[in-house]
């Protein structure tokens, strides 16, 4: 029988712990026979974190030692991603990897994966919010911040949470078709494969400082208040009191990308505020976002978010409350 090791080293995200575990154990062939062995295993007692506050403690049925002949390991996210994982848990994901065993983690797990040097030159995910981290830490990796899990065959890595279980779901699949696949996402009722990716879930931020003492926030802000107009660069080049040159430098300086680029995520922040809050048709949301057509938001929507604009209010707004009987 497949073994699935999920680690549960101090700090662990009971979470993520509890979604990889109840996901390989449902797992049922089609005789109804187990897909996995399950083993939770830790050092010791473990203290489990929610959003970096200790939650309980958790001791485990097994010990890291029960892990070493594992056929997959995952690595849940953990509480504090600036720590230094303990040496034996980064040699015992070496271990794992160097004999064919698949290793995958979720959420800040990636953290533990990247200080064992398993992401080096591969590309991973891990929760939108860290990814910036991760990446400036370990520079070797190519981070994206946009999907829900990154498949790089026998070492795998999810965004937060929820995304562990898209990827643990994706692995039953890989493991034993989609009928066991599809079963096991009933049981914990979970559609077998989310619309979009990680970029749905990102608010757009803006930069931190600015360089040679222009900061660029008061000219982003009023193309945020402006998203429904036409805005050309020497417009925002004039607002900003800067040469076009100069401006195109100091977006990519403060903003990582070119005022164009920018201004048309701003209109795609702002469709997806009235997706959430209004029930606008997305002819009207289109219009309110400076789109030319919903044709063209639906383009950019998809190339952004990852999923149309009608997918995303469902996902994302609830439903409105039915009367009483």
């Amino acid at each position: 029988m497949h073994t699935v090791a999920v680690l549960a080293p101090d700090g662990v995200s009971g979470f993520d712990l509890s979604a990889a575990c109840q996901v390989f154990a449902s797992a049922r062939l089609p005789d109804g026979s187990a897909a996995y062995e399950v083993r939770v295993c830790a050092a010791g007692d473990a203290t489990s974190f929610a959003a970096g506050v200790p939650c309980y403690q958790l001791r485990a049925p097994y010990g890291m030692a029960d892990a070493a002949d594992a056929d997959t390991i995952v690595v849940p996210g953990i509480g504090d991603s600036a720590a230094e994982p303990p040496a034996e848990l980064l040699a015992l994901l070496r271990a794992a990897a160097g004999r064919g065993a698949r290793v995958v983690s979720i959420c800040t797990g990636a953290f533990v994966l990247a200080a064992a040097g398993l992401l080096d030159g591969l590309r991973a995910t891990t929760h939108w919010a860290l990814a910036g981290r991760l990446a400036e830490r370990y520079p070797r990796i190519e981070v994206d911040p946009s999907v829900l899990f990154v498949d790089n065959g026998r070492l795998l890595t999810a965004a937060g949470a929820a995304a562990g279980l898209d990827m643990c779901l994706h692995l039953v699949r890989a493991d034993h078709g989609a009928r066991v696949a599809a079963e096991t996402a009933r049981l914990v009722v979970m559609p077998l494969q989310r619309g979009g990716g990680q970029a749905q879930f990102i608010a757009q931020a803006m930069p931190e400082g600015g360089d040679a003492g222009v900061n660029l926030q008061p000219v982003l802000e009023w193309m945020q208040r402006n998203v429904h107009r036409a805005l050309s660069l020497d417009e925002i080049a004039h607002q900003a009191h800067l040469s076009v040159r100069s401006l195109n430098r100091r977006f990519r300086a403060q903003t990582g990308t070119t005022p164009v680029q920018w201004f048309l995520r701003a209109r795609i922040h702002h469709a997806r505020a009235l997706l959430e809050s209004t029930d606008l048709p997305v002819e009207q949301v289109a219009a309110a976002s400076g789109f030319r057509s919903p044709v063209t938001l639906r383009l950019h929507f998809r190339r952004q978010v990852g999923t149309s604009p009608v997918g995303y209010r469902t996902a994302f707004r609830p439903p409105a409350p039915q009367p009483p009987a």
